[in-house]
Parts: C-alpha cells; sequence; structure tokens
C-alpha cells in the first residue's frame, strides 16, 4: 500500500514535504535558466556542482545504511524542475503533484542562504524520528523524507530548483519511488 500524500512541516523560514504524484494536466511552465547555464545540467537549473552534491550527499545518506547510491537521471531531472518552475510561478509555495507516480521531496526556504544540499540534510535530520522496521502511518509520517532518500528499490534521482521572491524551492524526485507502507526502506 502507498503511503498517502501529506503536507510539509513548517518551521520559520524552512518548509519541507515529501509524498509521491504526477505532473498536473495543464501545460508546462516555462523554465528560466540560471546566469551560468553553462554549467547546468539540461532540464534542471541547478549548476553541476550543485547536482553533483546533492547526489554526492544522497549517496553518503544511503551508504550509512548499507543501501546503494542512486544514479542522476536528466529525465527525473527535468521533470522536478517543471515542478519546482511551476510552483514558483503559481503560488510561491510548496504543494504535492496529485497523482502518484515518483517519489518525491520538496524544501522551501531563503534564497541565498539556503542549497540543494540543505535540502538533503533536511530531509536526512528526519532519521531521528525513525527507528527502524516496516513503515505505518505512524513512523512514515515523521520521517517520509528520509525514508525516500534511503529507500532501497529506488535507483534514480534527479532535482530541480527555482526562486520566487526570497524563495528557492527545490524538487527532488526519485524512482521507483518508496515508502511503501508495509515495507520495510532498507
Amino acid at each position: 500500500m502507498k503511503r498517502p500524500d501529506h503536507t510539509g512541516l513548517a518551521l520559520a523560514f524552512l518548509l519541507t514535504a515529501s509524498c509521491t504524484g504526477d505532473p498536473p494536466k495543464s501545460a508546462a511552465v516555462p523554465v528560466a535558466q540560471p546566469a551560468d547555464s553553462a554549467k547546468s545540467n539540461p532540464g534542471s537549473n541547478m549548476i553541476s556542482d550543485d547536482i553533483r552534491a546533492i547526489t554526492s550527499y544522497h549517496n553518503k545518506v544511503r551508504a550509512d545504511v548499507g543501501v546503494g547510491p542512486l544514479q542522476w537521471s536528466g529525465d527525473l531531472a527535468g521533470y522536478a524542475q517543471q515542478w519546482a518552475s511551476h510552483l514558483a510561478a503559481t503560488t510561491c509555495s510548496m504543494a504535492h503533484r496529485t497523482q502518484q507516480k515518483y517519489g518525491e521531496n520538496l524544501f522551501q526556504g531563503t534564497a541565498g542562504y539556503y542549497t540543494a544540499v540543505d535540502a538533503a540534510k533536511t530531509w536526512e535530520n528526519e532519521k531521528k524520528n525513525y527507528s527502524g522496521g516496516i513503515l505505518t502511518e505512524a513512523n512514515w509520517q515523521p520521517a517520509g523524507h528520509y525514508t525516500q532518500m534511503v529507500w532501497r528499490d529506488t535507483t534514480t534521482l534527479g532535482c530541480g530548483q527555482s526562486t520566487c521572491g526570497q524563495t528557492v524551492i527545490v524538487v527532488c524526485n526519485y524512482a521507483p519511488p518508496g515508502n511503501y507502507l508495509g515495507r520495510r526502506p532498507y
């Protein structure tokens, strides 16, 4: 059984949320390229250094529990970027896609202060709320970002980011998705 959608936890200027979902049926929002587009990855506004850093950080967290590394997916990055751009252009707040297709972690924080790796660090911080075992509604709710990061069956990662005003929004998608109730993440 897949876990249900939920909204994120607000902590001052730092917000995160996790679930799985599909893109909306509406038209794609144009993606603005970063100023240093020569260093960016096709499909994502993240520069290459940020892509390497967030992938490496995910893989460090996974190695800590004996789970194999994730590979970066340009297709997933484009998918994540589309949603990050949509959120920045419409509500400038976090919301998940309504249909489930990929695992999805969201982060929102102050632009220029938080980075994509800070998003991953925030998700990893939920490890303290997970004591192992199969996922249940009770233990998934406070640790769903973390368990998606370390889901054993997940093999690829793609992330995007956008800014709106003084806010940065980071979206990471995971394939195959994780966080199935009644199963162990690792």
